[in-house]
């Protein structure tokens, strides 16, 4: 349990969502375009409809040359501060959480709060899709400890940047295949100190022993040059077989601590990669197909993005007191719920 410093009434403090923004980048890319351009780039007979059929993506953003993963971030910010009523001298911090970045160093924090105009404490959270719920969690954590008394969290996910168009194989097509789900997007929310309901609970669950299953290995100190490692390299079956056994169980716990039945949540959002995954989900945890905001058949796997999306849908048609319930899932990997409760 976390100990919560007081209000001026005397009562703990509550942090909620106070404003939600999202942002689509205006390029397409549909899945018999991307069958046509993988296989002219890499000579593979690709049958028309392989994309489709295998994850239910229709189709999925990209983001233009001159759009990077802070210029995603910083116009949902923009959308989520008009919202709640600041501007971004209102805020004291910043976290920029997503898997994608625009730089490996400074923290793209920086690059977001320099287009702002801020001057909050700027930092980088990164923990693959589970980035942005990881830095919503921090930033509540911040504001309940008095370190900050208003926090902005943005993403910009730019993982078509990531998906390989020439696999000179149909092996590494298979290895490269997770990537073909990927979708740019930007999304994000101000968190702030409220009088009633907010973020009521938090749970995680780590396994990195699965760390290897995949990822991008380009960047970092193992590899740091080689356009072999820029690309994305999984094993989507391996990662779905994992995410089975251990996934439920955050789900199952958050429901028992707060007495909840899937019926006293106006909706649960999740991370999605693609249809198939996100129907064997509902299967095994039981969730109703109402309460679910299905995004992945229009905008593909956007990573961190997922979930900050999907509530930036459905604002309008929250009242006081609904809870949601957002579960993220993240290669490493991890898996983390946070209830909300509109105040």
């Amino acid at each position: 349990m976390h100990s919560q410093r007081s209000s001026a009434d005397g009562g703990p403090v509550r942090v909620g969502i106070t404003g939600v923004g999202s942002c689509l980048p205006d390029g397409v890319m549909d899945s018999e375009r991307l069958r046509r351009t993988v296989a002219a780039g890499s000579g593979l007979p690709l049958p028309r409809g392989v994309f489709e059929r295998a994850t239910g993506i229709r189709a999925r953003r990209v983001a233009a040359p001159d759009e990077y993963a802070s210029t995603l971030a910083e116009r949902a910010a923009r959308v989520a501060l008009e919202r709640a009523g600041y501007g971004p001298l209102d805020i004291d911090l910043l976290v920029f959480a997503s898997a994608s970045r625009d730089l490996a160093e400074p923290a793209t924090a920086h690059v977001v709060q320099a287009a702002l105009g801020s001057r909050a404490h700027a930092l980088d959270v990164t923990n693959a899709c589970n980035s942005f719920v990881n830095g919503v969690d921090l930033a509540r954590a911040m504001i309940l400890a008095g370190r900050a008394r208003r926090a902005l969290v943005v993403t910009g996910e730019t993982p078509s940047r990531a998906v390989r168009h020439d696999p000179p194989g149909l092996d590494d097509f298979r290895a490269h295949f997770a990537g073909y789900t990927f979708g740019d997007a930007g999304a994000a929310v101000v968190l702030e100190p409220v009088a009633r309901g907010g973020i009521l609970d938090v749970d995680t669950e780590t396994h990195s022993e699965h760390w290897r299953v995949g990822g991008i290995a380009g960047g970092g100190s193992r590899h740091p040059r080689g356009d072999e490692h820029t690309y994305f390299r999984g094993d989507g079956h391996e990662l779905r077989e994992v995410f089975e056994k251990i996934g439920t169980s955050a789900l199952d716990r958050v429901r028992h601590r707060n007495g909840l039945e899937w019926t006293d949540l106006r909706r649960v959002l999740v991370h999605q990669v693609t249809v198939p995954y996100l129907e064997r989900f509902a299967e095994l945890t039981g969730v109703p197909e109402d309460r679910l905001v299905v995004t992945v058949p229009e905008l593909g796997n956007v990573a961190s993005a997922t979930l900050g999306i999907q509530l930036d849908r459905i604002r309008d048609e929250l009242d006081p007191g609904d809870r949601v319930l957002l579960v993220g899932l993240g290669g490493g990997v991890s898996v983390m719920t946070v209830l909300w409760e509109v105040s």
